[in-house]
């Protein structure tokens, strides 16, 4: 299979397309102003914990409320883990502040590669309803982008690559995935897509 024959690439977004900057110092930062000061360690094993259940649960955060609520829990495991009496409400602000993505290096370069193409891309990713606003922040306005949160369920549930396609007008047959996890090769695979490893760049060029 070569890009020549098809019409559409979807991406995934963490740990493809984009990464987090290391959050730990920031959180560290604005959890000491509220008084709840901890070192670095205990900092990051409370965000480990976080991220294990935001993973899980990323789905759910499926409109502006149900958004700060999910991060409202995401705050109360942290402040659980570091023994913490703050109330959550009083760190959500600073938590999302601290959450800083990055593209990852070429990764804009081979969207726009696959553009030149003629090749229609969307973004399809286990994320909440912000995930559009963070890769506006990133200079990808204008991209397709497809939440689990939209599309009602997590990968390796095919939905969301479904409406990726239905979105992009594109048969499953005629469309791939790159992605970093068993779960967007099983949920592609499911779709009917084809299906190719990460790093985003070395994807491309081995189908060029």
């Amino acid at each position: 299979m070569r890009l020549a024959e098809l019409d559409a690439v979807t991406i995934d977004a963490y740990g493809t397309l984009v990464r987090l900057a290391d959050p730990v110092q920031a959180l560290r930062h604005g959890l000491a102003a509220l008084g709840v000061e901890r070192d670095g360690e205990a900092v990051a094993r409370a965000f480990a914990k976080e991220s294990a259940y935001y993973r899980e649960h990323s789905y759910e955060g499926r409109d502006e409320a149900s958004l700060y609520e999910l991060r409202r829990r995401c705050v109360a495991i942290i402040l659980d883990e570091l023994g913490s009496d703050l109330a959550p409400e009083a760190f959500v602000d600073g938590f999302v502040a601290a959450m800083r993505f990055e593209l990852l290096p070429e990764a804009r370069a081979a969207v726009e590669g696959l553009r030149r193409r003629g090749l229609a891309v969307a973004v399809v990713s286990n994320w909440d309803y912000g995930l559009p606003q963070q890769l506006h922040g990133l200079g990808l306005s204008d991209v397709t982008v497809v939440t689990s949160a939209e599309a009602g369920a997590p990968k390796p549930a095919p939905a969301v690559f479904s409406r990726a396609l239905e979105l992009l007008r594109v048969r499953p047959e005629r469309a791939l995935h790159v992605g970093d996890s068993d779960s967007d090769e099983q949920g592609a695979r499911a779709a009917g897509m084809y299906f190719a490893p990460a790093p985003l760049a070395q994807a491309v060029g081995a189908l060029a």
